[in-house]
């Protein structure tokens, strides 16, 4: 039988995302996907590339019957005082905010500027990146999504976080549009945005407090910049080691963290258009592209990871967490292997 899964708050990008995956999973039906302003009106209104995909149009949160699974796709601050609702709903529930990612209620205090409305959910949710938390996610009936800037910087500093090489990083993040979410901004309002590098937050982005939760209280900053692309995150972190370290001794490092890892692949080539990752071969794809280089003049490593961010960096990492949640085979519907030239 088929897992019913439903979605709440559908009618933005990411909800967009999980219904074009979900309708490849050979496991699961789409039951119901809620949007209150566009309640009635068909999904495909709101999603032109599902047009003949899918027949479903909008109802309300409060229509939604029971399923297996449910999606929350709700602005920050709204799933959590809602989830005890919701878990009457499905057995399981995939947060895609930032509600649930970080666990101590002290650092969401510090790094959202007030208290958790319910942070005892804290402790129960199992932060949904599979690289970092594989082994909890299997069985969970609580998962969190995951910050797609805070994704592409793990992934590219756990191998050497993991082998203590990481005295000081500074990352330099560099992101999409699509990443301000459907309702356009003063920031995100095409006009302004087209062409741009803004660079919007210097330093002390919350998305810090997600790597540092993964990787351990490393000295970490990171500065994120607004660029002239739709899709995309590119990490490029600059690593000063706490001791010499050669191209070699990367390699193994990476490989070592990296082999068993279904969707992240190295790029690292010492020729080539392509020899470090790029977000753009990645648009649709749930794969994380990772690179890495040395400065031979300082030693300086250089680490970088290319996403999707509404995939990798949200819906797919989703569906990933829910395939080894309900023991799904982890690639299902991820293959896809992005567009190129895109």
């Amino acid at each position: 039988m088929s897992l019913r899964v439903s979605i709440i708050g559908g009618s933005g990008y990411t909800g967009g995302e999980l219904l074009r995956i979900l309708l490849a999973h050979s496991e699961t039906e789409i039951a119901q996907v809620t949007s209150r302003r566009l309640a009635g009106q068909p999904v495909a209104r709101s999603h032109p590339n599902l047009r003949t995909h899918v027949a479903h149009a909008f109802c309300t949160p409060e229509e939604v019957g029971a399923c297996e699974v449910l999606f929350l796709c709700m602005p920050h601050g709204e799933a959590a005082s809602q989830i005890d609702h919701w878990r009457t709903i499905a057995p399981l529930i995939i947060d895609l905010s930032a509600d649930l990612r970080l666990r101590d209620p002290a650092n969401y205090q510090r790094w959202y500027n007030e208290p958790h409305p319910v942070p005892r959910l804290l402790s129960e949710a199992v932060y949904g990146l599979p690289e970092i938390t594989r082994d909890r996610l299997a069985g969970a009936t609580l998962i969190s999504g995951v910050g797609c800037n805070a994704t592409a910087m793990t992934l590219a500093l756990l191998p050497l976080a993991r082998a203590g090489l990481i005295r000081r990083v500074i990352a330099d993040v560099k992101v999409g549009s699509s990443e301000a979410g459907a309702e356009p901004g003063p920031g995100s309002h095409h006009p302004v945005r087209a062409r741009a590098a803004r660079t919007y937050s210097p330093s002390g982005h919350r998305h810090i407090a997600e790597v540092l939760q993964s990787l351990g209280e490393i000295d970490l900053d990171a500065t994120v910049t607004a660029i002239d692309m739709v899709r995309g995150v590119l990490c490029t972190a600059h690593i000063e080691p706490t001791e010499p370290v050669t191209i070699k001794d990367l390699w193994k490092l990476y490989r070592g963290a990296y082999a068993e890892e279904p969707f992240v692949r190295l790029v690292a080539d010492r020729s080539g258009a392509n020899r470090f990752p790029d977000p753009r071969t990645l648009v649709g794809s749930n794969h994380a592209d990772v690179g890495f280089a040395i400065d031979e003049r300082s030693g300086r490593i250089v680490a970088l990871c290319a996403i999707d961010n509404l995939v990798k960096g949200a819906a797919g990492s989703a569906v990933q967490a829910m395939n080894i949640a309900l023991g799904l085979p982890e690639t299902a519907a991820l293959t896809f292997p992005g567009l190129h030239p895109a």
